[in-house]
C-alpha cells in the first residue's frame, strides 16, 4: 500500500514538473526568457508583415473564387446526372457528363436516338446550362 502511494506521489510530481515546463511556467520563462521574447518582438517589420498579410489575403480570395466555381460546376453536373438516373429512358451509367462555364459535354454510349435526344434534353433544361455538346455514340447494329 505504501509502495503504491509512493509511486502515485512520484508520478504526480513528475507530471507537474513536465506540465509546468511545457506550459512555460518555469521560473526562467519557459522556452524563451522574457528578454529574448521582447527582443524577437522588437525585430518584427510591421510593414513587411502587413504586405505579406495582404498578399495572403488576395491569394485566399482568389482560391475561394476558384473553389466556388468548381463547386458550382460540380453541382450542375450532379443535377444533370441525377435527372438522367431518375429518367427511365436514359441509361445514366453509360453517359459521362462534363460541365464547364455553361457548356455541358455528353460522352458515352446510348442505345437509341430516343435515349440520345432525352439525355440532351435533360441537360439542356437544367438551370445554368447555356449549350450542350452531344458527343454520344450509338453502336451500329
Amino acid at each position: 500500500m505504501i509502495r503504491l502511494l509512493f509511486k502515485f506521489v512520484i508520478l504526480v510530481f513528475l507530471m507537474a514538473v513536465v506540465g509546468t515546463f511545457l506550459l512555460g511556467w518555469w521560473p526562467g520563462g519557459g522556452w524563451l526568457s522574457r528578454a529574448n521574447a521582447e527582443r524577437s518582438i522588437s525585430r518584427i517589420d510591421t510593414s513587411k508583415a502587413r504586405e505579406v498579410g495582404a498578399e495572403i489575403g488576395s491569394k485566399a480570395t482568389e482560391a475561394a473564387t476558384v473553389a466556388q466555381a468548381a463547386l458550382a460546376d460540380g453541382s450542375i453536373t450532379a443535377k444533370i446526372k441525377a435527372k438522367m438516373t431518375l429518367d427511365d429512358t436514359v441509361q445514366a451509367g453509360n453517359i459521362h457528363v462534363d460541365y464547364s462555364n455553361g457548356v455541358v459535354t455528353l460522352t458515352g454510349t446510348v442505345s437509341s436516338n430516343a435515349e440520345r435526344k432525352r439525355a440532351v434534353d435533360l441537360a439542356r433544361e437544367t438551370r445554368g446550362v447555356k449549350s450542350v455538346r452531344d458527343q454520344l455514340n450509338q453502336p451500329e447494329r
